[in-house]
């Protein structure tokens, strides 16, 4: 990424002596040590005074754990479930039973791929209505069972094509949004990515929204924002920064619940450190949702969407 240019010339010196080091068999621990604070230092300058488009940046970097890497990290006896029941399966989004730290979750998230081959397997993390439909049968089962909901958000958007479209794209999300609202269980609901427009929303219906702290929530991407509002697509970066997506804005505003630290630098340098962070609330908040009777949390859960924006009479 272009602003973090200091940062890797730092890093280049110390894989440069790393190297060095080991191929002549030299102590330069203190050296390195040296080269590792003042690069950490510098992390942490720049990444507590981010841009909105520098975060939309860090919430696509490439590295950037997705939802199976989430899965893998905090969950046990993960369980993959198919398939909508009325067309076929879509890979953008999974799903299925699991376990954290002994507790039954029904987990569910879109999903991007590595490499080129991935990407377009998971259709860049952009879901058909079958995947909004699969994920509403999951969402169904975990009601049914009495078991709590998970969700994680990471999409650029609902996949726009024509045969989506042709399958009733807006029905499937908007029917999610309808049922959402209503299951009988609680609902975590976390953007781990991106987080665009109805694409996300989708799955974002929930007790309780939080926001990794280098991810984005919008009603549409910085590039659609441009080019509609603006009709000029090099306008993409002041586009991102008058929609307030980053996370700290949305928490400013009330329309999410809290923020979830990365590790120093953006998720991708440590995913494991992310994953620890997030487990953590997780496992916090459901704890707080379940002290709940189910219908008052239906009603807060009402309310809580009711109540978002300051409306003019």
């Amino acid at each position: 990424m272009q602003f973090e240019f200091e940062i890797e010339e730092i890093q280049h010196k110390i894989d440069e002596l790393t190297r060095f080091s080991e191929e002549k068999e030299i102590d330069l621990s203190d050296e390195i040590n040296k080269l590792k604070d003042k690069r950490d230092i510098a992390l942490k300058v720049l990444y507590d005074d981010l841009s909105d488009w520098q975060r939309v940046a860090v919430s696509r970097h490439p590295a950037r754990p997705y939802t199976l890497d989430y899965i893998e990290m905090i969950t046990e006896d993960f369980v993959e479930l198919h398939g909508d029941r009325l067309f076929k399966d879509d890979p953008a989004i999974v799903g299925g039973l699991c376990k954290i730290d002994g507790k039954k979750f029904m987990v569910i998230g879109h999903q991007k791929g590595r490499t080129m081959k991935e990407k377009v397997f998971r259709n860049f993390g952009m879901a058909n209505p079958e995947g909004y439909r699969k994920a509403l049968r999951l969402f169904e089962i975990a009601e049914r069972f009495k078991i709590p909901v998970l969700t994680f958000i990471d999409t650029p958007g609902a996949y726009p094509g024509l045969e989506a479209e042709k399958h009733g794209q807006g029905e499937a999300i908007a029917r999610n949004l309808m049922e959402m609202s209503g299951l009988r269980t609680p609902i975590i609901s976390v953007v781990i990515g991106e987080g665009g427009s109805g694409g996300a929303l989708g799955l974002g219906v929930a007790d309780k929204v939080f926001m990794l702290e280098n991810s984005t929530y919008s009603v549409i991407s910085p590039e659609g924002c441009a080019a509609i509002l603006y009709k000029d697509p090099n306008r993409t970066e002041e586009a991102a920064n008058n929609l307030k997506i980053s996370s700290h804005s949305l928490l400013n505003v009330g329309l999410i619940d809290g923020i979830i630290d990365e590790s120093l630098g953006g998720a991708h340098r440590s995913p494991e450190c992310t994953a620890f962070n997030l487990k953590k609330v997780i496992l916090e908040t459901i704890k707080e949702l379940e002290e709940i009777h189910i219908d008052e949390l239906l009603k807060k859960r009402y309310n809580k969407f009711r109540e978002m924006g300051i409306f003019y009479k």
